[in-house]
């Protein structure tokens, strides 16, 4: 092991005595040799100035024509992102630049070589780049060396090692689980692989590792946990991709509170050892009141606009609108009463919109002078306007928001707005954090398209113990031992009480609309092994990427993958999906109907 670090050692040492975001005062004086790439240079008549760029930083070379007049003029012949070597003295920089860990310093250059010239880069190789995102997609590998998305990389590696560091520290076992698996489609589409050797047979990749998990605690490997792939063929968002990374995790003997205490304490050492913040305690929060207050079973707490019922004071006034909804929903918006005619008519415009679908928007002025102020002044006079400040909170200055319909959409549609209002009054703060979890879901939820009911986690979520016998009667009713982590309005990850009860399972797969033969072709091998022995157990995944992305304070996940797919699940860098050769289809035993 020591003869194979010192021989990594010297070999680095040929190349580079330093990084180029190391050096400080303390060098000066220093004999060093730097090698990475041409960030940009400075011609300034006697002088010419060369940024050098690492994964670690900038340090700034200086070439003097009146010294060394050979070595400026080739110095002056180098490109953007040409690779070089240079061999130098540290010396005490006269303009210091405060902005980067080298900025006290510079290197006095006595001999350059140039390692590889490199062609123009299609974009500015900078923190502001000039690059469209299918352009920098496409020359990923030049993308990655820009410093914003550089950071985001090393971000990732930090939370990878803080998150193992913290759950081995409580015992948990890291242990890698299949790719090749079976196609058990629930949800998602599965990515389906072909089998050579198993003619007309395929295998699938695995849109989470569950059933892997749940028979790890059959074995009795009591707490399990991996970063991990995992693999879903469906749409995509700025938040999802086709392959994305878990924190995947399962514990044995425990009831949803031991979960949730350990996983608090996850998220909150990792943003304390990555950034340096200390979460607060998370607040919990049922599904029910959270779809009741906020419409969203992921709320953003970082500002108030709760929901407000107003179905009873408004209806039966003459108003045909609220009088025909099945629910009116109200947020007061502190201090907007000033919202100007056109302000209103863009909110409104926003509500109608395709992405929203509400029908229309009705509101009220809480006037400073103690007026008030609606849309539909005509239907209700001023002390029933007053009845809604009271019932709503609304104070002299206030807007009272307001939007009707089905008890389905109408909630969703409000939902919307209160993020809309937030983000036009800026109330969101990129450093304060909200977390929460939420928890008591419905276990499953019916779908009128397919006529039949659907698990809203996933089929081995375990009921809760006192609503069992509702499954029978009355399925709807029954709350799931499930339970979400939510920071910001970003569903961080979810996670339940598994069932271990092969009757339970069996009867939960019915529900779900699985005949006996269905059930045990897809998941027999479960339900086997719950015969011999399955020990209470429960988990929860968490989104890597999505976590990563949340602590770096971006919306999108896509700068936090080395190497992501676009819209379409394209790889544009190697043009991938792309098509194979007829020997490989015959191998296969595939045909394409073209």
């Amino acid at each position: 092991m020591f003869y194979m670090y010192i021989c990594s050692k010297t070999k680095i040492d040929m190349y580079r005595t330093h990084n180029c975001g190391e050096l400080k005062m303390e060098n000066v004086g220093d004999k060093v040799t730097l090698s990475a790439w041409v960030q940009k240079s400075r011609d300034l008549g006697g002088l010419t100035f060369i940024d050098l760029r690492d994964r670690f930083g900038i340090t700034q070379l200086v070439f003097n024509m009146d010294t060394n007049a050979p070595l400026c003029l080739e110095a002056r012949k180098l490109g953007r992102e040409d690779v070089v070597r240079v061999k130098g003295n540290v010396s005490e920089r006269s303009n210091k630049n405060k902005n980067i860990s080298t900025g006290d310093i510079e290197i006095e250059v006595l001999s350059l070589e140039v390692l590889n010239k490199a062609e123009t880069p299609p974009f500015t190789i900078e923190n502001e780049t000039d690059g469209g995102e299918e352009l920098r997609m496409k020359y990923r590998f030049l993308d990655l060396r820009r410093a914003p998305i550089r950071d985001n990389i090393v971000l990732r590696h930090k939370v990878a090692q803080a998150c193992r560091t913290y759950l081995s520290s409580v015992d948990f076992l890291e242990i890698e689980t299949p790719f090749l698996i079976k196609s058990t489609p629930e949800g998602a589409r599965d990515f389906v692989v072909p089998s050579r050797l198993n003619e007309g047979q395929f295998y699938a990749l695995p849109q989470s590792p569950q059933t892997f998990k749940q028979l790890l605690m059959v074995s009795g490997f009591d707490r399990y946990m991996q970063i991990v792939k995992c693999f879903r063929d469906e749409d995509l968002r700025a938040d999802r991709q086709p392959e994305f990374t878990q924190i995947d995790c399962e514990m044995a003997f425990v009831e949803q509170e031991d979960i949730l205490n350990v996983f608090e304490g996850l998220v909150k050492h990792l943003f304390k050892m990555v950034k340096g913040v200390d979460l607060p305690d998370f607040e919990r929060m049922t599904y029910k009141e959270a779809i009741t207050k906020y419409g969203s079973d992921k709320p953003d707490l970082r500002f108030d606009m709760r929901f407000n019922d107003l179905t009873e004071l408004m209806q039966n006034k003459g108003f045909k609108v609220f009088d025909e909804a099945e629910v009116v929903l109200g947020i007061r918006v502190e201090g907007a009463s000033n919202f100007t005619r056109k302000q209103l008519d863009k909110l409104t415009d926003f509500v109608r919109s395709q992405q929203v679908g509400a029908k229309g928007l009705v509101y009220c002025k809480f006037n400073e002078d103690g007026t008030t102020k609606s849309s539909i002044d005509k239907f209700y006079d001023e002390s029933q306007r007053e009845a809604w400040g009271i019932t709503t909170g609304c104070k002299k200055g206030d807007l009272l928001l307001v939007l009707s319909g089905t008890s389905k959409h109408t909630p969703k549609a409000m939902n919307m707005l209160r993020l809309e209002m937030a983000d036009r009054l800026q109330l969101i703060q990129d450093d304060v954090y909200k977390p929460l979890w939420v928890v008591d879901f419905p276990l499953v939820e019916y779908d009128d398209d397919s006529q039949r009911w659907h698990a809203i986690h996933h089929p081995f979520t375990a009921p809760k113990e006192e609503d069992i016998q509702k499954m029978d009667h009355s399925p709807g009713e029954v709350n799931a031992n499930a339970y979400d982590m939510v920071i910001n309005g970003v569903e961080i990850g979810g996670g339940s009480i598994r069932i271990h009860d092969r009757l339970i399972q069996e009867k939960v797969f019915e529900l779900l609309g699985m005949d006996k033969l269905e059930y045990t072709e897809k998941f027999g091998f479960l339900l086997d092994a719950f015969k011999y022995g399955a020990p209470p157990h429960g988990g929860i995944a968490l989104g890597f990427d999505r976590l990563c992305a949340l602590m770096g304070g971006d919306a999108s996940i896509r700068d936090y993958i080395a190497f992501p797919k676009n819209n379409m699940g394209r790889d544009l860098m190697l043009d991938a999906p792309s098509v194979i050769e007829k020997v490989q289809l015959d191998e296969l035993s595939l045909k394409l109907n073209c």
